[in-house]
């Protein structure tokens, strides 16, 4: 027999979509905040928010009239008609948070618009009303909820310990802040205070409140706007990664979401350049509402953009931009052991030759032209220089690895000359790769390359990518392929290697791109450069110097660590206790 379900029932099924855990609780109450233009905000949990969570702001509060209807499904001041749905700009909407919370917890309000001379004073327990009065209390609304989960054990016993449960709604709390450097927040867990912001408008000093780490005093901010679409925000330099996404913080419109497009646009705004890791990035993005949908999940944590590709240009310009101004060298910092890079150690003498007679450039015009196959394909040149090459003088040589640097202005700087051979490698094969004019070498006897039947059957495109990198090859049979020309700086034993390795990453990826160019001329780069303890004479290293300054992004080796390190004369005036 089908009936209705009682409305208890109904309430609690309902709140279960919406209340997942204590730190749902606590993102509709900020999200309400926010709405009723708090300026400021306290959060008090104890037990994890399992037993206790006070959330209060100095809001427009609610009359006394209304209070109770705010509880009610489906209640809310933020839409009136189905095309409202098209332009929201508030963070909830749907009129079911506060349903959800009273349904699950023990519930009190306490709320005073600023032209009452009193406030009112809600008690809900499991979405019915035990009592409402008249009370005193401060402007705006303060709501205490005790006993999440009491009536669905269910659900309580999902819930997991105080500690898990805290360290959740700090996480979240932490990253909510962020977007609301005009607003004070201040978190309390169990009677300790864990960070408190100024609400001093200013972004970087909300960060640094609620990361007092030097990773995040050293971001480089990052402003920029394309189609409408405006990118803000504050991102580390390529060589500091994080091992975890934690890092990575994102706000459409004042709500903090997770993205795969974002994620696509940093990476796209750093290209080849990050070694490992993740970059440090937290954006806060702002487009027309009208071409967002945010009300695809019920916890509205995930939105869909109509515009996508408009969407990661605009973060990736952002970035690209902004990485290369000055603040983008890394300062001389030590590394921590878990960011620790092997790389293999082998040595070709060769690099000598070839370093002292080539010098890379590569026009400008040559970053215009395009690939045979997909995106446009190009090392773009740093946003400003930040320093002058021609005013470092060579004043040592550690490690048989780190050439030693000194410039006018009492900096010094290290320069590894792995990580600088192998931007000045990969230059010059990426420069190979977009020249029209290929330079490559015949060889006496062609090398024979046998393939599966089901690669043989592939799409050719493949092929043009090797011809534009200076490969001469073409069909020979079933299943076989020729090559009679090589790139021209690449020897037999490279040229064979380098084609069977891309031949596999082709073959293990439907889509051809240059993701399999870039990656396959990095390894290259680094299998041939000068790699660390292989002792440079003085000449050498002046060599080196003076080839590295002319590459586009002399900063960073193509996996994204840093060619350069630098340390002022007050960074070691301050280790000296000098200063």
């Amino acid at each position: 027999m089908i009936k209705l379900l009682d409305k208890s029932v109904a309430d609690k099924i309902a709140a279960g979509e919406v209340i997942e855990r204590p730190v749902s609780i606590i993102k509709e109450l900020l999200e309400n905040s926010v709405d009723a233009g708090a300026k400021m905000i306290i959060v008090d949990i104890k037990n994890g928010g399992k037993t206790y969570i006070r959330v209060s702001d100095d809001g427009i509060g609610i009359s006394n009239d209304e209070v109770e209807t705010a509880f009610l499904r489906h209640a809310t001041g933020k839409i009136t008609s189905l095309e409202d749905l098209n332009a929201i700009n508030t963070l909830g909407f749907r009129g079911e948070a506060l349903a959800s919370i009273a349904a699950v917890t023990r519930l009190k309000v306490l709320t005073k618009r600023r032209e009452d001379s009193v406030g009112t004073k809600l008690t809900i327990h499991g979405s019915k009303v035990v009592s409402k009065e008249t009370t005193g209390c401060p402007d705006g609304t303060t709501f205490i909820i005790e006993d999440v989960f009491y009536n669905t054990p269910a659900r309580k016993k999902f819930m997991k310990n105080d500690g898990n449960e805290a360290g959740k709604i700090t996480e979240f709390v932490s990253k909510f802040a962020l977007n609301y450097a005009d607003i004070s927040f201040k978190l309390i867990n169990n009677n300790t205070v864990v960070f408190a912001t100024t609400g001093d408008g200013n972004h970087q000093n909300t960060i640094m409140s609620i990361f007092p780490t030097r990773d995040y005093a050293n971001l480089i901010e990052i402003k920029h706007e394309e189609n409408g679409i405006f990118v803000y925000g504050f991102v580390s330099n390529p060589g500091l990664t994080k091992s975890t996404k934690q890092g990575q913080i994102f706000f459409v419109n004042g709500r903090i979401i997770d993205s795969k497009i974002i994620e696509k646009g940093i990476k796209l705004g750093y290209k080849e350049r990050v070694f490992s890791g993740f970059p440090i990035s937290i954006l806060f993005i702002s487009l027309n509402p009208e071409t967002i949908d945010v009300n695809i999940h019920p916890n509205k944590r995930e939105i869909r953009f109509n515009r996508e590709k408009e969407v990661i240009d605009a973060i990736g310009n952002a970035i690209s931009n902004s990485i290369f101004k000055t603040e983008g060298i890394s300062e001389f910092q030590m590394p921590k052991l878990s960011e620790k890079v092997e790389i293999e150690q082998t040595y070709e003498p060769e690099y000598i030759k070839t370093l002292k007679t080539e010098q890379i450039g590569i026009k400008k015009v040559l970053q215009e032209k395009k690939p045979v196959i997909n995106d446009e394909f190009s090392i773009e040149p740093p946003y400003n220089r930040p320093f002058v090459f021609d005013e470092l003088r060579i004043v040592g040589y550690v490690f048989n690895t780190y050439i030693i640097t000194e410039d006018q202005n009492d900096n010094i700087y290290y320069i590894d000359q792995h990580a600088a051979h192998e931007r000045i490698f990969y230059e010059k094969l990426v420069n190979n790769y977009l020249s029209e004019n290929k330079i490559s070498q015949p060889i006496l006897i062609p090398i024979v390359i046998n393939t599966s039947k089901s690669f043989y059957n592939k799409n050719r495109d493949w092929m043009g990518i090797l011809d534009k990198i200076g490969y001469n090859i073409s069909e020979f049979g079933e299943n076989t392929f020729l090559i009679r020309e090589i790139p021209e700086n690449m020897s037999l034993t490279e040229a064979e290697l380098f084609v069977n390795d891309f031949i596999e990453a082709v073959n293990q990826d439907e889509v051809i791109d240059n993701n399999i160019v870039i990656d396959k001329l990095i390894t290259k780069s680094c299998k041939n450069a000068i790699k660390g303890n292989n002792k440079l004479s003085e000449s050498e290293q002046l060599v080196l110097l003076n080839t590295i300054k002319n590459c586009i992004n002399p900063y960073n080796c193509p996996h994204g660590r840093p060619t350069f390190l630098k340390l002022s004369k007050s960074d070691i005036e301050k280790s000296f206790h000098r200063k």
